[in-house]
């Protein structure tokens, strides 16, 4: 039996296979990647590397086996077809008789466009009638602090989310849920909402972000159409930042908001707070 991870060298799947190397033995870990150089690093301490492309199913023949536990990470090509992209490997998995497969969604509350392919690909992971984990990640800290440059720059925070709040938790927490889930029993056909312990407003974010660097930075509130035409002029296509300023609209609505507590009940720890997140983004 082994563990498959897809997009093992992503953001995400780097903390995935790093923490699956603590639980299991390397040669039990398959990392599907679509560039073998960058995935060189965990050949070389026996994790096994599969070449394979969402776009391409004829890549995937062989990747799963049957028994095999796996996790589907969710493309990161926003306005493709994505849902066709994860039933490549929904398919392949059905076809080889996995055991298990895992996919990254998001919040069940979300109704943001953003939305509407990790639906489309839940409803196909549970058409194909395989045991399921649905981890529904809710908003990553670093989706924020990894996009401190302009904040810095013009000191101010600005977004389209009015006085809503946000459960965000680090992207290392959110991987530690999936190898829980990877390597424990019991999740099958399970739905997890997946949010930080404690959620927090862009005008508690400015406030810290102030207190961390000693400067005054301004919580900068916009409208959605506003917060559009910036992402826009920032270089973003019209149609991806209309979608991102769609979230802002879903967080002014509470659709962030994760209660559930089952994050830090999966991975046995409470979740990272932003506090941490950006002292962590300030010193790198």
């Amino acid at each position: 039996m082994s563990i498959v991870v897809t997009g093992a060298t992503g953001n995400l799947g780097t903390f995935v296979v790093e923490g699956l190397l603590e639980k299991v033995p390397a040669e039990q870990i398959t990392a599907v990647v679509r560039n073998e150089e960058k995935a060189a690093g965990l050949a070389a301490r026996g994790v096994k590397i599969a070449v394979a492309d969402y776009s391409a199913p004829e890549t995937f023949d062989g990747v799963i086996s049957a028994g095999d536990k796996v996790l589907l990470i969710s493309g990161s090509e926003i306005g493709n077809d994505r849902v066709g992209q994860h039933k490549v490997v929904i398919d392949a998995a059905k076809a080889a008789g996995a055991a298990l497969l895992a996919y990254t969604s998001a919040p069940g509350s979300l109704t943001a466009a953003l939305a509407d392919d990790h639906r489309g690909t839940e409803e196909a992971l549970l058409a194909s009638g395989l045991p399921y984990v649905l981890l529904r990640n809710g908003w990553y800290n670093e989706n924020y602090t990894e996009q401190l440059g302009p904040v810095l720059e013009y000191n101010a925070v600005t977004h389209a989310a009015g006085e809503g709040r946000v459960s965000s938790a680090a992207r290392a927490d959110y991987a530690a849920a999936a190898v829980a889930v990877l390597t424990g029993e019991g999740h099958e056909n399970k739905t997890y909402e997946l949010g930080g312990d404690v959620a927090w407003s862009f005008a508690e974010y400015a406030a810290e972000l102030s207190r961390q660097t000693g400067k005054e930075i301004a919580n900068n509130a916009v409208s959605v159409d506003v917060f559009a035409g910036i992402l826009t002029g920032a270089g973003l296509p019209e149609p991806f930042a209309a979608i991102l300023a769609g979230v802002d609209a879903s967080v002014e609505k509470g659709e962030l908001v994760v209660s559930s507590g089952d994050l830090s009940r999966l991975i046995g720890r409470p979740t990272t707070p932003i506090a941490d997140s950006i002292t962590a983004a300030l010193k790198a």
